[in-house]
């Protein structure tokens, strides 16, 4: 299942054009990790969430309170709302924070040489005018611009608090996600989910499509021995 971005040709159900959101401006980040992250990443937390009907996660897309105000928007690299109309969501291309009624309840920045000082700095400050929740900067150099590999903030008061990370001794951080219910972990550069609950790490795609494949040749395999030990009880029985 493919996460839904938000560009979209448009729909012709009667609305004026300018009541769609326009596509967001193409992002300058070309690092590997922003690479791996769409849509692997996305896919697996919408995978987890799947059975949820009012669950919506999106990449790329506008966020905004006011869509006429063109300076008020941002384009979060993930994010994730409970609660909600996602078919809404789609229809007008984008988050629109008055019509929704609340804002997204996880947002997620990845870092890049680009924008890293933005992540932690005007859009910090935006997504808590958002009252965006909870907010989690990604790093997947390990620091280099973000200043730590994962940092995650719970809204109190209007201000963001920082969330306690965990650095194990092989040198995975991880902090808990009170909207998701599952621990973010910085593991050697990647972005990695655990359930708590299920104490097992999310599955990506490629991961689930190795599982599948050993499944497969595992069963080929006792197929294969079933036949053969077949074949030496029918020589058995004719001697």
């Amino acid at each position: 299942m493919i996460v839904e971005h938000t560009v979209h040709t448009l729909p012709t159900d009667g609305r004026p054009d300018d009541w769609y959101l326009p596509d967001p401006p193409k992002k300058l980040k070309m690092d590997q990790f922003f690479c791996f992250l769409l849509p692997s990443v996305p896919n697996t937390i919408y995978r987890h969430f799947a059975h949820l009907p009012d669950f919506f996660i999106g990449a790329e897309g506008y966020l905004c309170f006011d869509p006429r105000r063109l300076d008020g928007r941002l384009v979060p690299d993930l994010m994730i709302a409970f609660g909600v109309d996602r078919h809404a969501i789609r229809a007008r291309r984008g988050y629109v924070i008055s019509d929704v009624g609340k804002p997204p309840d996880f947002v997620l920045e990845v870092a890049s040489k680009w924008t890293a000082r933005a992540d932690y700095t005007y859009k910090m400050d935006r997504y808590a005018e958002f009252e965006v929740p909870e907010y989690w900067l990604f790093d997947y150099t390990g620091g280099l611009y973000h200043g730590a590999p994962l940092a995650g903030y719970l809204l109190a008061h209007g201000e963001y608090e920082p969330i306690r990370m965990t650095t194990e001794p092989d040198g995975m951080v991880w902090g808990r996600s009170p909207a998701l219910g599952l621990d973010l972990c910085w593991d050697q550069g990647v972005l990695r989910l655990y359930d708590p609950v299920a104490r097992e790490y999310l599955r990506n795609p490629d991961e689930l499509e190795d599982e599948l494949n050993a499944e497969r040749d595992a069963r080929i395999a006792a197929e294969a021995r079933i036949r053969q030990l077949k074949e030496v009880l029918r020589q058995m029985s004719a001697e």
